[in-house]
Order: C-alpha cells, then structure tokens, then sequence
C-alpha cells in the first residue's frame, strides 16, 4: 500500500528528520504537539500539526487515543512513532493497526518481545547469543532481590525490565547502599516503565559497547548495515556514537553482526531494529533490542549511504528490503556528538530555559529540534542537537569534531559543549582505550574548564565592542542600560585605568572579569586593561559587515562579530566565543540566611520526601528527591539544623529555584 499521508507521533529533531524524508518521497506529512510545543520547531517546520493535549508527556504523546484521533482528523495513512514516547508499545502498534493505519516498525508481538529485557534475553539464549549472566527471570520483591545481589557478589547492574535508553539502570558497588539503591531502582522502574520487574547482571567493568543496525522485510529475509560503538556514555546515556567500531577485530564484529542477524531472522523481523552487546576482550554479550529507529542512526547512513527513514517506509509499504548484504559497504568513518542543555557542572542535570543564543557551525551535517528564541522545557528531553561528521578516516571525523565544536554557541541554557570537545581530544579516546564507564572515572578531567588560546585578546576585544557599538542591534537591553555596566572618565588627568570606559563581562564559561577601554587612539588602536591592571594594546577594525581585523603587534587575526539578544558574539580561529555584559551587582554576596534554605536545582517533579517538620538533619543529608527529564536527583541540605517550613509534596511539580525546605539552626547555635 502506498503512503500517502504521514502522522508523525513524536516531536523534536526526529519529527522534523521524518519529515524532510517523507516529502521527498511524496508523502504529506502531519505533526502532533503538546500545549507546550505549540510553537516548536517541528511544527513550524512540518507546517500541519494537532494538538493532543498538556505539557507532560502523560497528558499528550503518551495518549494512544488523542494520536490516533490525530491520525483520523489528518486522514493519515500510516503513523510513525520515532523513537521514545509510544515508539516500543506493542499496545499502541496494535491500536494503530486496529485502525486500519500502517504502523512503521515492527509487528506488536516483537515489541512485546523485546520490550519487556527478561523475554528479551529469553529469545536471545533461544538464537544461540551468548548472555551475561546473572538471576533467572524479573524480580519485584526488595528483600528478595537484596538476598540475590549478595550471592552474586557486587557489583551488580540492576535493570528495569522495561527500561530503554539508558534509563532504568543502577550500578550497586557498596553495600551500605544497597537497600535504597533496589529502592530507587524499583520505584523509577514503576514511574517510568509501569512495571517494578528487575534483571540482576553481572556487572563487566571494562566492558565497550557495540551495536548492530538490522532490517528485516517481516518474511524472514534480514540484513545488517553494520555496527557502531557507543562506549563513550555517562549515566547510561550515550554522549558519542561512531561507525564503524574502531580498533576492533574485523572478524570479531562480523561474527557479532551475523549473531544479530540470526536473532532478527527467528522471529521473522519487521523494519528497522538495533541488537547491542557488550564487548569484553574476545568475548561478547547480548544486551538488549532496541525495535525502532536510534537517535544514532545518522552514522550509519554516512557510512552506508542510506536513508533509512525511506527504507523504514518502504518496507512497511510492502515493498520489501530492496537491498542483499552483498549490497552493502562501509565508506569512511562517521562520528556523532549529542549537544544538551545540561550542566556537567552539577553532575549534568537537565537545565530549562530560553535558547537567546544558537549558532551551531556549517559543513557537516546537524539534526536540530530547536533554533534561537525556543525555550527547553522539564517536560522532554532536552537534546539542542546532533552534530554529525563524515570523514574518509577516524583520525579527521574526531579533528573536524573538535573545531567544529569550538565553533558551537549557546546562551540561555548550560551545555554540554565543552565537555564533548575535550572527549574529542582525549589522548585515550583518541585510541579506543575507553569502556562504558571510563567517563565517570575522567569526570573530573573531562569538566575542567578549558584554556582558550589567546583568551585575553578575545576578551578585550568583546569589551571594545561593547562601547563602540553597544546601542547597534536596537535590543532595550542590556545595551539601553549602559551606564548600569560602565564609568565614564574620559579625558580625565591621572591614572591611565581610569581615563576609560569600565566594562564588566562574563564569558560562556561563567568567568567575570572587569576590564576599562582606553580611549580610541588613531589606527582604531585601543588600549584595554584587565582586572590585574595589565595593559592589551591591538587595532580593531571592520573591514566588512560583521567581518574584523585584529592586530596585535605583528600578528593579523580575523573574526566575525556580532551584538545579538544582549550578547557579544565573536567567532574566530579558537572558536566561538559569547560574551555577557554583567553589572557589578552581579558579584555582590547574598543574604547569609541563603545557606539555609534549600531550593529546587532544576524544574521538575518531587517523587519523595526525605524530612517532616522539626526533624533534625545533618548537612548532606537527603531532604527531596527530585525527577527532571531523564534524571532523578537527591536534593541535599545545605547546613545541620531543623527542619522546618517545607514547602512541598510527593508528585508536586516544582520550578527551579522553588523553596523545597528551611533549615533551622540548632538551639545550641540561636543562642
């Protein structure tokens, strides 16, 4: 049957990648949205969208019926799930079908049987794959599951039965945490996945992980269109994914690939589908199946050559594969690098808030859900985008990763980016001597904040910027308020320092530091002092809109600049660099009493309260837990005292900032 019209049942960069696929090949496509996507970027892009209910994934993608009453209004022909929200419910797939609707992706039954790890492993061992071992079946009970980690001997991974995208997995490494490690596993399990069952596995603690892209036509005939390596990761979510899998025996991975073929082929699969395993030296283990389409899966159409949205299509068409293994090449190396809002800063919690800035840098390719104005709500994930390189040889795909990254700026949110370019220049990740878990011990490393070369120059040249050309882009602030930022003293006798202009700024990188513009000297020469008194001395002139020369002394450098949204951007040879005029309240201390009270980190949803009114607690203790996207963080107290005046409730929704508790001083310390 041919396609003629496409519900899209999801949001984001995915939406819009489906999209451009379906219309080239003439097929119509319709968005869904929430409340609080209602002016997203997939429904600006795809141009037709419904709405299908509130903000909460709960209240709209998560509703089979307002999608399929979305399907009906569009008069849609087929659905296509992406990945997350309903894309692994075998109950949404058969409601799809139901309707008379092509459902793009497996058949409800390997949904069933691969989304639930205990029958997932079940069908693996049937295929003759070899399994990591640990407890037979899915356990529920506390006590239980405590009694089976002890036997097995820690560490052991403790995994959700219906877990996915690196949700639903804990590590348990020490015994003193054990009981509240099943707790929060069971109760995350439960929340997210409708289902408290847990695996038990041995833990591999060096292990890499590689995954296999396969496609079955649903009679039996499966190909792989070879693996990727997505060792690098961070709380079980994957922060760079390659192909190939690099470093490893050739034999080694074709052995693993036809393993996943076999296991595509006992259960005659249908569509797109990625078998992962874990590799330990020689010898490998099944995973899981992931029975959809993978937010990774741009590398292997770099490598391969293929669209696999349109071969998602064509086989549920009906039109079968259209390709044979022989067909099938690896061309380069391709690497991609998930950019989020998040701050590693604080163990790379969620961070919500409006993109005022967004320049992600030409000549490779990016899948984007978001452009500059857009705001990353709690409700999602919140990826800002996918850079993807495509390069004749590793060695240059991760080198054009790094300046490419260099050349990413963000404002409105913390990200990630400086975290991911120094993974792209890690000596050890340079040469594949990395495991699942290797980020977690170079974290501290791997956070640092990093040296831009010439820093000081970039510096200054921002703060000249700021008062020659401060009112240019007409935005009301910051620039309207100039004198809030600056001292004039112009023309003045006496120190050098102060006959200028003061100017505060903070870099991406949350530094401050208070510099003065000399006067403009002939040659548009500037003189510009830093916060240690130290004199710059260099020319700055527009050669062409947005374009500069910077001279200092016999050195010539070349930068675009720009005044946007309150910011100063500049993009030159270290890369893109975004600077904030920050009023000197900024470094003003707080109200002392601030310590004790304990704010919400991020926005979010309580799941559990630790403390009652008038409850002693020491500092560090656990007073909240709070759920945020794709994290559950504790919520500590920040001094010893009473517990007092708390201000919130299990499945409360909370903003950031939000008073959780008030600590009171002991009676000791009032008096």
């Amino acid at each position: 049957m041919k396609i003629k019209t496409l519900l899209i049942a999801n949001r984001g960069e995915i939406a819009c990648r489906i999209a451009r696929t379906a219309r080239t090949r003439g097929i119509r496509p319709v968005a869904v949205h929430s409340e609080a996507d209602v002016n997203a970027l997939h429904v600006r892009e795809i141009g037709h969208s419904i709405c299908i209910g509130g903000g909460p994934a709960s209240e709209s993608y998560l509703r089979i019926d307002a999608v399929l009453a979305a399907a009906k209004a569009a008069g849609a022909d087929a659905v296509h799930p992406g990945y997350g929200f309903l894309a692994e419910n075998p109950e949404f797939a058969r409601a799809v079908e139901a309707a008379g609707l092509i459902f793009i992706g497996p058949t409800p039954e390997t949904l069933e049987r691969f989304g639930d790890k205990a029958s997932a492993k079940e069908a693996a061992i049937a295929a003759g794959l070899p399994v990591i071992s640990g407890a037979a079946g899915a356990l529920s009970d506390i006590d239980q599951i405590a009694a089976e980690v002890r036997r097995m001997g820690l560490p052991v991974l403790l995994k959700a039965v219906g877990g996915g995208g690196g949700r639903g997995q804990r590590l348990v490494a020490d015994e003193k945490s054990l009981m509240a490690d099943i707790e929060g596993a069971l109760r995350e399990a439960k929340s997210t996945f409708g289902s408290e069952g847990l695996l038990l596995e041995r833990f591999l603690p060096e292990a890499r992980h590689v995954e296999v892209q396969i496609a079955g036509d649903g009679k039996g005939h499966v190909v792989h269109l070879f693996e990727r390596d997505c060792t690098l990761q961070r709380r079980h979510q994957k922060v760079i994914e390659e192909a190939p899998a690099w470093g490893l025996p050739r034999a080694l991975l074709d052995e693993i690939a036809q393993n996943a073929v076999r296991l595509g082929e006992t259960l005659d699969y249908r569509g797109l589908g990625t078998v992962e395993f874990l590799v330990a030296g020689k010898d490998y283990f099944f995973l899981e199946v992931n029975p959809r389409i993978q937010v990774e899966h741009p590398v292997t159409e770099a490598i391969t050559g293929l669209d696999l949205v349109a071969l998602q299509l064509h086989i549920a068409e009906g039109a079968g594969l259209g390709l044979k293994q022989g067909d099938l090449t690896i061309g380069g190396h391709a690497i991609e690098a998930r950019l989020y809002a998040e701050d590693p800063a604080m163990q790379f919690a969620p961070s919500t808030g409006t993109l005022t800035t967004l320049s992600l840098p030409d000549g490779l390719r990016i899948d984007s859900g978001v452009e500059a104005g857009d705001t990353v709500t709690p409700y999602y994930d919140p990826m800002i985008a996918k850079l993807i390189i495509h390069a004749p040889d590793r060695e240059t795909a991760l080198a054009r990763l790094a300046q490419a990254l260099d050349h990413v700026a963000v404002e409105g949110v913390e990200t990630n980016r400086a975290f991911l370019a120094a993974l792209a220049r890690d000596a050890e990740f340079e040469k594949m001597n990395v495991h699942t878990r290797w980020i977690d011990e170079r974290l501290d490393d791997l956070t640092a904040a990093a040296k831009v070369p010439g820093i000081r120059l970039w510096n200054a040249m921002a703060a000249v910027l700021f008062v020659t050309r401060g009112r240019s882009d007409g935005a009301a602030e910051p620039w309207s308020n100039r004198d809030l930022f600056t001292n004039w003293r112009l023309g003045l006798d006496g120190d050098a320092i102060e006959a200028g202009q003061r100017v505060m700024l903070t870099d991406s990188g949350g530094s401050i530091e208070e510099l003065c513009v000399g006067p403009v000297r002939s040659g548009d020469t500037y003189t510009v002092y830093g916060g240690d008194g130290a004199a710059l001395t260099f020319s700055c002139r527009e050669i062409a809109p947005g374009r500069w020369r910077v001279a200092q002394g016999e050195t010539v450098h070349m930068a675009t600049a720009r005044l946007h949204a309150g910011v100063i951007e500049i993009d030159a040879a270290p890369g893109r660099l975004v600077f904030r005029p920050a009023p000197p309240l900024a470094l003003a201390g707080g109200d002392s009493t601030g310590d004790r009270t304990v704010v919400s980190p991020l926005t979010g949803m309580i799941v559990d309260v630790k403390v009652v009114d008038g409850e002693a607690i020491a500092e560090g203790d656990v007073v909240a837990v709070l759920e945020s996207m794709k994290l559950e963080i504790s919520i500590k107290a920040s001094a010893s005292g009473i517990a007092a005046n708390i201000a919130i409730s299990r499945g409360m929704m909370v903003d950031r900032g939000q008073m959780i508790v008030q600590i009171i001083p002991p009676e000791k310390e009032q008096a």
